[in-house]
């Protein structure tokens, strides 16, 4: 790219299997923003001074920019403040947390408070996720989304999909229901999705199911045993495998394909970080089945711009994807209402200026 300079850097060790289980995370943090510190020194010595520094808080890479350059203008990217209670770790009655979980669960703050601290000010893209902050911190922490490109994720009516790449052609198919996600796990609701899809296989004869994705664990826990939750699912539940498509990783034209031919779109997760998947979805007009989560529920009134069903209610899922296809004209008003949304409160055309206008302020 014309007038950027990449510089890379790497961690000079791994962290050790002998450190305390609780510190690991910031032990791994601190090896990242030693790295980072190292070849910021060599910069410095070469006569490069930055007017702004901008990193993603929690991995490490700018824990010591204000050793290095202590007059750059130091924004940090605030994803996420880990808590015990009341919003992720906790939410599944069938996984309580250990005592070990909730000290270890504390300590991954570390490297995030420290980044607070020495930072000029912070961003956390939507409420939900600066609310995970401390009350107290709040005054240092914008809402502001990355922001989605709605030129690109935008409708295309009677769209068809066919994806020859996967030797996949379902044109003839007129009930479509879409799935994506970066892996296939519980923080997304990847097991009540498929129990839900077994379902509406059995009672929906013409429907198909298109699953975008890698056969991993992108959040949480991975199986002991090594199995993945797709095959879990697949070794569980009764499935027409003829009518259920995995696609695996897609591109972002194709995975745009797959949105635009969806009937109804499913989107859970557990009160965690909002995926960008789930606004691109309502970008491109898609009917969002997703659940009633405190993330969502910050974008999406039920019946007006998507409909909401609770996380663990596999039969609600599937009732509200048989909603959605036993009434396909009337979803022409859910579908303009969510690309609106996007448009109005979360268009990259509009938040790229204000991006760039937080990062110069005051300089």
């Amino acid at each position: 790219m014309t007038g950027v300079t990449k510089v890379l850097y790497k961690p000079s060790r791994e962290v050790r299997p002998e450190t305390h289980h609780y510190v690991r995370s910031l032990e791994s943090a601190v090896l990242q923003g030693q790295a980072v510190f190292r070849v910021a020194q060599q910069l410095r010595e070469r006569g490069f001074v930055p007017d702004v520094v901008y990193a993603h808080s929690g991995w490490g890479p700018g824990l010591f920019v204000k050793d290095i350059f202590p007059k750059a203008k130091f924004c940090s990217f605030f994803e996420w403040y880990y808590r015990a209670h009341g919003s992720d770790a906790d939410f599944d009655p069938a996984d309580p947390l250990q005592a070990d979980d909730e000290a270890r669960i504390r300590i991954k703050n570390a490297p995030i408070l420290l980044d607070l601290a020495s930072c000029d000010q912070g961003l956390c893209p939507t409420g939900w996720q600066r609310q995970q902050f401390p009350a107290e911190l709040h005054s240092k922490l914008k809402v502001l989304h990355d922001g989605v490109d709605t030129q690109y994720f935008k409708p295309q009516p009677g769209a068809k999909l066919v994806l020859p790449e996967c030797n996949l052609d379902l044109s003839q198919v007129k009930e479509l229901v879409t799935y994506v996600g970066r892996g296939m796990e519980p923080y997304r609701g990847f097991p009540q999705f498929m129990e839900a899809v077994a379902r509406l296989l059995q009672r929906r004869p013409q429907a198909h199911v298109v699953v975008v994705g890698e056969d991993r664990v992108a959040y949480g826990k991975q199986l002991p045993d090594g199995q993945t939750y797709k095959q879990l699912m697949l070794d569980k539940l009764p499935l027409d495998l003829s009518r259920l498509h995995f696609t695996g990783r897609l591109p972002y034209d194709l995975y745009l394909k797959v949105l635009q031919a969806s009937s109804v779109h499913v989107y859970l997760t557990r009160p965690f970080v909002l995926s960008w998947s789930m606004l691109e979805a309502m970008s491109a007009g898609c009917v969002l089945v997703a659940s009633d989560t405190e993330p969502v529920k910050e974008v999406i009134k039920d019946g007006e711009n998507g409909l909401l069903t609770p996380f663990f209610s596999p039969e609600g899922v599937c009732d509200r994807i048989l909603e959605v296809l036993d009434h396909p004209d009337g979803m022409a008003r859910i579908r303009l209402n969510a690309r609106q949304t996007v448009q109005e409160r979360y268009d990259l055309a509009k938040l790229l200026p204000q991006h760039l206008d937080w990062l110069q302020s005051g300089l």
